[in-house]
């Protein structure tokens, strides 16, 4: 096939009734390119057509809502857990990656580091959250981490992804919250 044959190939499956995803033409052409040079064929350059995407808001929490779902858990650490991917607006992967001593108190700061794109920054913590953070390293010390967590053997560990899954959904439940809330949807409401 030539190069316009391609072209048009891919362009029929755009302009079809049942548009595939993006993804299906990322693929498509991916493939082609690792056909080409597997078959030692000279570099076509296919190009990938541009489809015009949804543009979806985001699902944002009201302040109602906010408050509901930070009273929900009955335990302090996954109340600090909510507070602080709203908080801070952090991201799940940064919330799990916090050392003790990334947390400073006394100056109501959070060190996040490598965050997407690798960045370190440094995130305000509120009155709440030092208040909360202080008796929770009080009545529960942790050990490397802010929040750890148990392996089936009883070991210590970093706390999941998994974990906090949990905890966001149970809160969600138990704070009547109909929307599809994930730890995204809090950084998404916290950037609102």
């Amino acid at each position: 096939m030539d190069e316009d044959q391609v072209l048009d190939y891919l362009h029929l499956i755009k302009t079809q009734n049942r548009t595939p995803s993006e993804s299906y033409f990322k693929h498509t052409v991916y493939g082609l390119r690792f056909a080409y040079r597997a078959m030692g064929m000279a570099q076509k350059q296919v190009f990938l057509p541009k489809m015009k995407l949804p543009k979806k808001l985001p699902v944002v929490l009201s302040q109602q809502e906010v408050r509901r779902l930070l009273k929900a858990p009955a335990l302090l650490r996954h109340r600090l857990i909510l507070g602080l991917l709203y908080g801070c607006g952090l991201r799940r992967h940064e919330l799990l990656g916090i050392k003790l001593a990334d947390v400073d108190l006394d100056r109501s700061q959070l060190h996040v580091r490598e965050g997407k794109g690798r960045k370190d920054r440094y995130v305000p913590l509120s009155g709440h959250l030092v208040r909360g953070l202080r008796t929770y390293l009080q009545a529960e010390p942790p050990y490397l981490w802010l929040f750890n967590g148990k392996t089936n053997t009883g070991q210590l560990q970093q706390f999941s992804e998994t974990g906090v899954q949990w905890v966001i959904s149970q809160a969600v439940k138990r704070a009547g919250i109909q929307k599809r809330v994930t730890s995204h949807t809090l950084r998404h409401t916290y950037a609102t």
